[in-house]
């Protein structure tokens, strides 16, 4: 098959699966945290979980990269079974409404999603066109955002008015991940190529061996760290009482979902456009700042003004996330080992995923949520102030192989 014919038969049954992509999206950032705050009412241990369940997966990301390798599948029929897993999770959760099951399908099926993120990073990098990777995976982007906020406002306005009618939205999550592994199933890709040794960590050899990889994952741990924390607490603050706003269903999702999925919606395709030919460091330091001022906007107002312009400063700026968490490993490492740099990328955006809901729920309790927000802030403008030393690297993108040996002269 062609590269043309490979592209257009990916980029094809990625539009597809984009759909799916924003129903799933709209459980793991709004809807199983809501059903087990306002149905199952849990504690705090049981409500990180569940908001840290895609993180989980993204923790095992070089464990489920180094299978793949050493199984020699092709990386998007492995995307596929992982799709399947996810699938089996929320129908077992749909028929047995006990909150142990809950909490526990709620993590595998999460994590399970964004388990076979570097797998696809793999599938972009040999079948997308280098200069215009960008826009193909920002118009996927779009569709997804687009069902995203649109399948936030149906559900939210169908659980406001019936709550106890969740499980019926389980299973419509199990079909829309069924129907993802079948996309996936179609997309061409070629088996990974394996690393020496067999330890499941050893992409974590890169950490050490390139300067620029490392400085910037350790921007993004910090970066990430403030902002997982305060993603799930938008839910939290809007839904508990003891915060003095205590929104119906309808209204947090049109808050959490509606509203920051209409923004990025408008501004993705910007952002694609910038990451092809834009510094990426330069691109990064913006994302973050926005994020500081959602946060800021959101969490420092209780009027609904404030909490919509909060909402759409972060849907901008997780417009922009979108691409460059998704492909900025693409602009620096080999294209043979994109999959292998990506794990570890998303190995510690799980293990900050998995901490900062356990650690936010937590603070919450003793201090004031516009305090954490600040916290947050202060931790964001931290991490973009050591990207600026990074920007005369972004400017190049060369492979990380060059970079490796320019900093080890």
């Amino acid at each position: 098959m062609s590269g043309p014919e490979r592209t257009a038969l990916t980029y094809r049954y990625e539009r597809w699966r984009a759909v799916t992509n924003g129903i799933l999206e709209t459980a793991g950032t709004t809807f199983l945290l809501l059903i087990a705050v306002r149905w199952f009412k849990s504690g705090a241990t049981a409500k990180a979980l569940v908001a840290g369940g895609g993180s989980m997966g993204l923790l095992l990301t070089p464990v489920v990269v180094s299978i793949v390798q050493s199984a020699r599948w092709p990386a998007a029929r492995a995307a596929s079974r992982l799709a399947g897993g996810g699938a089996a999770c929320f129908l077992v959760m749909a028929l047995v409404p006990w909150l142990p099951i809950f909490v526990i399908g709620s993590v595998l099926a999460m994590a399970a999603s964004s388990a076979a993120i570097p797998l696809m990073t793999q599938v972009y990098q040999e079948n997308y066109p280098e200069k215009k990777r960008g826009q193909f995976f920002s118009r996927t982007v779009m569709i997804r955002i687009g069902v995203a906020a649109l399948f936030s406002e149906m559900a939210g306005r169908a659980l406001s008015a019936h709550v106890e009618d969740f499980r019926w939205l389980l299973l419509v999550f199990a079909a829309a991940f069924a129907f993802s592994s079948y996309c996936l199933s179609r997309c061409p890709s070629e088996p990974l190529t394996a690393l020496d040794g067999s330890h499941p960590f050893r992409a974590l050899r890169y950490v050490r061996r390139d300067r620029l990889f490392r400085q910037t994952l350790i921007c993004w741990m910090l970066m990430g760290f403030a902002n997982l924390m305060m993603l799930p607490m938008r839910v939290e603050y809007l839904a508990n009482p003891k915060y003095g706003l205590a929104m119906s269903v309808g209204e947090i999702a049109f808050l959490t979902g509606v509203v920051p999925n209409s923004a990025r919606l408008l501004l993705s395709p910007i952002w694609g456009w910038l990451f092809d030919r834009m510094n990426f460091f330069v691109l990064r330091v913006t994302v973050n700042l926005g994020f500081a001022a959602g946060i800021i906007a959101f969490f420092t107002s209780d009027s609904v003004a404030g909490l919509i312009l909060g909402a759409v400063v972060y849907g901008i700026s997780n417009a922009g996330g979108d691409v460059a968490w998704g492909l900025w490993v693409t602009k620096f490492a080999p294209p043979e080992r994109v999959a292998d740099y990506m794990s570890v990328h998303t190995f510690f955006t799980g293990m900050r995923g998995v901490l900062a809901p356990l650690l936010a729920f937590h603070l919450v309790s003793v201090m004031a949520m516009k305090t954490l927000g600040w916290i947050s802030v202060a931790l964001i403008v931290s991490a973009s102030l050591l990207l600026l030393p990074e920007i005369k690297f972004g400017r190049r993108a060369r492979p990380a192989t060059a970079l490796i040996e320019e900093v080890s002269e």
